[in-house]
């Protein structure tokens, strides 16, 4: 059974920083592409940041500036350091990941139970 557990939301005022991890477990053979999707209440879930395994990455508009996707391979977690948070960065923000059990199974998509992230004004 793979999970993504997420760590690292809270509270914090416009301006300020805050770093999600996501760390992905159980049996896998590898990780793919990973990243980080958000939703505001009233609003569609929508991509924030991606990034494959060699590193690249993508970003929305929104963020692109602010915020740097990392992962670490080894440890098949992802992370999204988030600087110059505004209130409308407010919204639960899920883990993604594609994940190979085995080398011979098909890619999988996964997600994080979420974490509240809250920027006040």
């Amino acid at each position: 059974q793979v999970q993504l557990v997420e760590s690292g939301g809270g509270l914090v005022q416009a301006g300020g920083s805050l770093r999600l991890s996501c760390a992905a477990s159980g049996s896998i053979f590898r990780v793919n592409d990973m990243g980080w999707y958000r939703q505001a209440p009233g609003k569609q879930r929508e991509l924030v940041a991606r990034i494959n395994r060699g590193g690249s990455t993508k970003y929305a508009d929104s963020v692109k500036g602010r915020f740097t996707n990392l992962r670490d391979n080894a440890k098949y977690t992802v992370y999204l350091e988030m600087n110059r948070l505004k209130p409308e960065d407010t919204a639960v923000y899920y883990c993604n990941a594609d994940i190979l059990l085995t080398m011979t199974s098909r890619q999988t998509n996964y997600w994080g139970q979420g974490t509240q992230v809250t920027v006040s004004s």
